[in-house]
């Protein structure tokens, strides 16, 4: 797996891309601390209505995520770049813990800001959710 300062601003698409793609693959180990890595130590969140900063808080929030998002496999797609800057679309699906039978699947996109050793230091999150059947799903 790369290493989140492997890949530093300013950002070709060649270089967006495989950010790109490591985000998603850290993303689908669901590991909280693995995926910390790859922000600055007080990185700045929005994700949808929650606002918080730093590694700590951002562990806290992933591990309450895969608690209630079972199964999750995430997909992100390259939107645009500049400098030390990216935005994705991405689409993620999984069981609610709450019903495990209900398949869902989120829709949305985040605009990301990296310092010059290739951390995150701020990331800015949009979703929205909606039930899918088992039959509907995109990514196993």
């Amino acid at each position: 797996m790369i290493k989140p300062t492997d890949i530093k601003p300013p950002f070709t698409e060649d270089s967006a891309r495989s950010k790109v793609k490591s985000a998603q693959d850290a993303w689908n180990t669901c590991n909280p601390e693995l995926v910390a890595q790859a922000y600055t130590i007080d990185s700045k969140w929005r994700n949808r209505i929650e606002f918080f900063n730093g590694r700590d808080a951002i562990i806290e929030f992933l591990k309450r995520k895969w608690a209630k998002e079972l199964d999750y496999r995430l997909m992100k797609e390259l939107w645009c770049y500049t400098g030390n800057r990216i935005s994705v679309r991405f689409e993620y699906e999984w069981r609610d813990a709450d019903n495990p039978a209900q398949w869902m699947r989120t829709h949305g996109n985040e605009h990301w800001e990296f310092d010059d050793d290739g951390l995150m230091r701020i990331r800015d999150m949009s979703a929205n959710d909606y039930p899918i059947d088992e039959s509907e799903r995109r990514y196993s």
